[in-house]
């Protein structure tokens, strides 16, 4: 079934980053709805390395703010909601779970490139399911890598083996503060068809 226009537009086409938020909170049910949403996405051989951890309470802004640049702390302080997304480089000990009609486990057990190619691509991809289930449940998102990762690793991840990858700021967007949209590469300059 093709989405229609309008649906295109909310999630894609006209979408927008968000820099600033009207202060209208995200709850815990609106949190879960919207990981019971993306957690849906492909991932390859259902890996689902992702992790997510949202920020809301001022104790836990406080552990972000160090890691934050200049250009988006004050902004990230005042999103209602951020969300670091993460990957877990153990993501393969679940395999016999989330994938059990093969030993994917062995696929990946002391081959620690593979390992971390394979998480960190689908943690990323994992995190803009999030960005895209976050618009379908009606929230807008900022997303942003103007972060130091060590700081957060060591705030919200210290002796683990989940790293942090981006953070997403979400809420109820401000129109007012959302900057001119910029142009994309048309599309001879980034596709072929062969």
């Amino acid at each position: 079934m093709r989405l229609g226009d309008d649906a295109l537009d909310a999630l894609i086409r006209t979408a927008r980053t968000y820099h600033g938020f009207d202060g209208r909170p995200v709850s815990d049910a609106t949190i879960h709805e919207l990981y019971e949403t993306m957690k849906w996405g492909p991932t390859s051989a259902n890996s689902n390395p992702g992790r997510f951890v949202f920020v809301r309470s001022p104790e836990a802004k406080a552990r972000l703010s160090p890691a934050l640049s200049a250009g988006n702390h004050d902004k990230t302080m005042a999103a209602p909601c951020t969300v670091i997304v993460a990957y877990d480089t153990e993501f393969y000990e679940k395999l016999p779970v989330l994938f059990p009609h093969v030993d994917a486990r062995s696929w990946f057990v002391g081959k620690p490139a593979h390992i971390q190619t394979t998480a960190f691509r689908n943690g990323t991809l994992q995190g803009a399911y999030l960005m895209i289930a976050a618009r379908a449940l009606g929230l807008d998102v900022g997303a942003m890598s103007g972060f130091d990762n060590h700081k957060v690793d060591e705030a919200f991840f210290a002796g683990t083996t989940i790293h942090s990858n981006f953070l997403v700021n979400l809420g109820h967007g401000d129109p007012a503060k959302v900057h001119k949209r910029n142009p994309r590469p048309a599309f001879d300059q980034a596709c072929t068809i062969v």
